[in-house]
C-alpha cells in the first residue's frame, strides 16, 4: 500500500524552518506513536549537560532507534512535538533537527513547547513523535 502525503500549508513561514503547518495522510496500514525521547543513554542517565544542541542530536538519535526498532525512519514521521524546558536556548539549534528531517525527505507538523522540566534533572530536551508506514 502506498502512503500519500499532502502538506497543507495556508501560510509558509513554517517550510523554513522545516515544517509542515499540517499533513493529511493517507493509505497507511501501522502507526507507531513514539514516547518522549530526550538525550540518555541506553541506561537512562541524561547526557550532554549545558548543551542543547548535543542533546537535541542525542534525543534525536533516540527516537530514530525507536522507528529503527519498528522497521521505520524519520520518512515515516507525521507528528513531532519537542518539549524543552529553554526555548530561547535550543532554539538557535533548531538547524540540526531541520537538518536531519530535511534529509530525510519529511517536514512533519511540529509543536515545539517550552516547559518547566522534563523527567530527569539536567534534561533540556524531549522529542515526541508519531509515525506511519
Amino acid at each position: 500500500m502506498t502512503i500519500n502525503r499532502t502538506a497543507v500549508n495556508p501560510v509558509t513561514w513554517s517550510l523554513a524552518l522545516g515544517f509542515n503547518q499540517g499533513e493529511v495522510v493517507s493509505g497507511h496500514t501501522r502507526t507507531l506513536y513514539c514516547s518522549g525521547q530526550a538525550a540518555t543513554d541506553a541506561d537512562g542517565r541524561p547526557q550532554h549537560a549545558g548543551d542543547p544542541a548535543a542533546q537535541l542530536a542525542l534525543a534525536l538519535d533516540n527516537l530514530e532507534a525507536v522507528l529503527a526498532e519498528a522497521g521505520m525512519s524519520l520518512a515515516d514521521l507525521v507528528r513531532l512535538n519537542v518539549h524543552t524546558t529553554d526555548v530561547d536556548a535550543l532554539f538557535p539549534h533548531y538547524g540540526v533537527l531541520a537538518a536531519r528531517l530535511g534529509a530525510a525527505g519529511v517536514a512533519p507538523p511540529t509543536t515545539m513547547l517550552g516547559v518547566n522540566r522534563l523527567a530527569l534533572p539536567g534534561l533540556v530536551v524531549e522529542l515526541e513523535g508519531t509515525a506511519v508506514a
